[in-house]
């Protein structure tokens, strides 16, 4: 298992929840195998978010995916995003 961590910026977070909820059933078809959102302590406009994959390459791919950009462009994510992948240890 491979998880990939996330991390922007968002203008309004109730508009990007929407639209990462209208993208769960897609996400799933692209490889995506569990996930949680969580919003900063300092305000629900700094998101991270964590997707399972069940290898490096389905998650470097859906990371690269012009569908994903697609997705996060249409829900107001604000700049470009950190993405780092990890193991479990």
């Amino acid at each position: 298992m491979v998880r990939m961590f996330v991390r922007h910026d968002v203008e309004d977070y109730s508009r990007w929840r929407k639209g990462y909820d209208d993208f769960d059933n897609e996400r799933g078809g692209m490889g995506v195998v569990g996930d949680a959102v969580f919003t900063s302590t300092d305000g629900e406009t700094d998101v991270t978010i964590w997707h399972d994959f069940e290898s490096l390459e389905s998650a470097q791919e859906f990371a690269s995916s012009d569908r994903l950009r697609e997705v996060m462009s249409g829900a107001g994510v604000a700049g470009e995003p950190q993405i780092w992948f990890t193991n479990p240890a």
